[in-house]
């Protein structure tokens, strides 16, 4: 089943990439690891071999000098038949000359030339050389010695002893399958191991890969469980808070064109009911033609409002209105906003207390102003006639804090989480002339210049907008 659950894997998938190469990293470092073990080893004890062989020379040249010291001959052959075999071990004795004078192989005669022999130069002129080298005769790999055989410093001949390297190169051969078939074993596990750590991090992505492309399509609001203690958790859980942030930004977005259409038809439906009235006679009747008109110009400049608060706000959350960066005085900023509405004020008999300090702070007083103004006209849209506005103005620490109250009926607890949202109204059947974007963009001036802005109230006891701005 694991075979065939490799057969249909992609190419090109996540799993794959890292399976390879997990699987193709560890086989390179074990397999670099094998060969240099291996040649460690073989290297190790090929040297031991060169020693052996290299001190078993040393005592049997001493034997032989002994005994060519007195020219026994018949008892060097002796020696070199006892040390040497003719298969493993080669012993022979050269004379000064070049010429041999005893050996453990009975072929030797069938040498014509001693001196070609890899050593013998050198050792005829009193050096010790060793190395590996072909055979003689057999033509085998062969590990040799050749020593010059001194007495009282008279060179009396060379000895040259040489063993197969048959033997070794069978056990190093042996070692080697071994070693391979070790590697082929570990790269099996490596193999099963890696699948297991590739399917470990692949089979989270692919389901967040899914998760993604659900919420792409719009599918808002799912959950995605990756049970993992490391960092492809703490991506899941990001990625539920944005599904969770897309589903109530969706909310929004879907109640927002509900309350713009809303809006909108309301005085499109107003003016194309008039339109027709002034088409079926009304335009004949002097008192109901100016009622008629009256009521376009109304809607029309409703309509004109809300369409302009619209473009306001969309600039405002795309961040595509640029706000100047200048020194602003509170007060006169205050005194300019109060200028504004102190027509509407007296009209309603409503007075104003003022207690603005001298703070000096960086913005644009231009939508700045805006914001003051909006939420001065939702105060005296819901005070009642012979109240007062109280509007102060301090420093505090890093920033200015701006409060506006008034007393009219307050906001109801409940509600007031609300007021700030777009086209939300205390008026549920929208009769008022209010668009309920006035809060909302003042909300969002406010936040532009990284500053707060806070609703407090009791009903029955008015309401209480506090705005803190930094200064810097």
């Amino acid at each position: 089943m694991q075979l065939k659950r490799f057969r249909f894997i992609k190419w090109n998938s996540l799993h794959t990439k890292l399976l390879i190469t997990y699987w193709l990293l560890t086989g390179l470092g074990t397999s670099l690891m094998a060969g240099f073990l291996l040649r460690s080893l073989s290297g190790y004890f090929l040297q031991l071999r060169q020693t052996d062989l290299a001190n078993w020379a040393a005592a049997v040249s001493e034997n032989v000098a002994d005994e060519l010291e007195q020219q026994n001959l018949q008892r060097v052959q002796q020696l070199m038949r006892r040390h040497g075999q003719s298969e493993t071990v080669t012993v022979r004795v050269l004379s000064p000359q070049g010429q041999l004078l005893a050996s453990s192989s009975t072929e030797d005669h069938r040498i014509t030339n001693w001196m070609a022999v890899p050593g013998m130069q050198e050792a005829l002129q009193n050096q010790v050389v060793q190395g590996t080298a072909k055979g003689v005769l057999s033509g085998d790999d062969r590990l040799y010695v050749a020593r010059p055989i001194s007495r009282n410093g008279q060179l009396l001949g060379v000895l040259r002893m040489s063993v197969t390297l048959e033997q070794f190169q069978q056990q190093i051969a042996f070692l080697w399958w071994a070693v391979m078939g070790a590697l082929l074993l570990t790269m099996v596990l490596c193999a099963v191991i890696s699948d297991r750590l590739a399917s470990s991090f692949s089979i989270p992505i692919q389901t967040m890969r899914n998760f993604a492309i659900r919420l792409g399509g719009g599918h808002f609001g799912d959950k995605l469980s990756i049970r993992q203690s490391n960092e492809l958790d703490e991506l899941a859980i990001e990625l539920n808070r944005m599904s969770e942030r897309l589903a109530s930004l969706d909310q929004e977005r879907r109640a927002f064109l509900a309350n713009v259409s809303h809006e909108l038809r309301t005085p499109i439906s107003n003016i194309q009911v008039t339109v027709e009235a002034l088409q079926n006679g009304a335009v004949e009747e002097p008192h109901l033609r100016d009622r008629f008109f009256q009521t376009i110009e109304d809607e029309t400049r409703r309509l004109a409002r809300l369409i302009h608060d619209l473009l306001d706000l969309g600039r405002l959350e795309a961040g595509a209105t640029l706000l100047e960066h200048q020194a602003i005085d509170l007060q006169q900023l205050i005194d300019r906003a109060v200028r504004a509405v102190e027509t509407r004020m007296q009209s309603r008999q409503m007075s104003l207390r003022l207690n603005v300090a001298k703070v000096s702070l960086i913005g644009d007083p231009e939508r700045l102003l805006q914001a003051f103004l909006n939420i001065l006209d939702n105060a005296i849209k819901h005070s009642k006639e012979n109240t007062q506005v109280a509007i102060t103005g301090i420093r505090d620490g890093q920033q200015a804090v701006i409060t506006i109250q008034d007393q009219g009926p307050g906001i109801d607890q409940a509600a007031l989480p609300r007021i700030f949202e777009q086209f939300y109204t205390g008026d549920p059947s929208r009769k008022g002339s209010s668009t309920g974007l006035g809060l909302a963009i003042a909300q969002r001036i406010i936040q532009a210049h990284g500053g707060t802005i806070t609703a407090s109230s009791s009903v029955g006891q008015g309401a209480k907008f506090t705005i803190c701005l930094p200064l810097h």
